[in-house]
């Protein structure tokens, strides 16, 4: 009898677990049509998740343009909030068969996935998240966007599943 009890007990348990992850499910599909001329230029990081390769940035910018090779050079650079010092880190990307994803890679081989999960109309905002959930930015094309613009936008990162409570937003006033 404690053997049915116990497996009863690790059913509930494993459903109770199960009930929870799914809960947090995160919809990193990418959206439906992409146009890569009008998504290449600068982009201003406007609010993202916080993670270790921006960790204590500002100014946060990111910039796509065509290379010779058919390669999408991406540039992201950043100031340091305690020295002022301009941070710049140069990757690669390439286009997938997934309309609006990308690879990236800022080191030799590795690449990363890089999905744009929404944008605006004339591509004048963009919300963009990783292979997992641990990434989300909002991105624009001026360093500032209209409060209702960017609530929008954060409404669409939750509907998805996306924590908004732990967006960090980015300094972009001027330097």
């Amino acid at each position: 009898m404690k053997i049915v009890y116990m497996l009863l007990l690790v059913v509930v348990l494993a459903l109770a677990v199960g009930y929870c992850r799914a809960g947090r499910e995160v919809n990193r599909t990418p959206v439906r049509t992409f146009d890569l001329n009008r998504y290449l230029g600068t982009w201003y990081e406007i609010a993202r998740f916080d993670f270790r390769f921006e960790r204590g940035l500002d100014h946060v910018q990111a910039t796509y343009e065509r290379r010779p090779d058919g390669l999408i050079l991406v540039r992201n650079s950043g100031r340091e909030v305690r020295t002022g010092k301009r941070r710049v880190a140069e990757g690669k990307a390439r286009l997938t068969k997934v309309p609006g994803r990308l690879r990236v890679s800022f080191f030799w081989i590795f690449y990363s996935q890089y999905n744009v999960l929404e944008l605006g109309e004339e591509y004048e905002w963009a919300l963009v998240g990783g292979r997992s959930a641990k990434y989300l930015w909002i991105l624009s094309r001026t360093p500032e966007l209209p409060p209702e613009t960017y609530h929008h936008i954060v409404q669409l990162a939750r509907a998805r599943g996306y924590d908004t409570d732990r967006l960090l937003v980015v300094d972009q006033s001027e330097e």
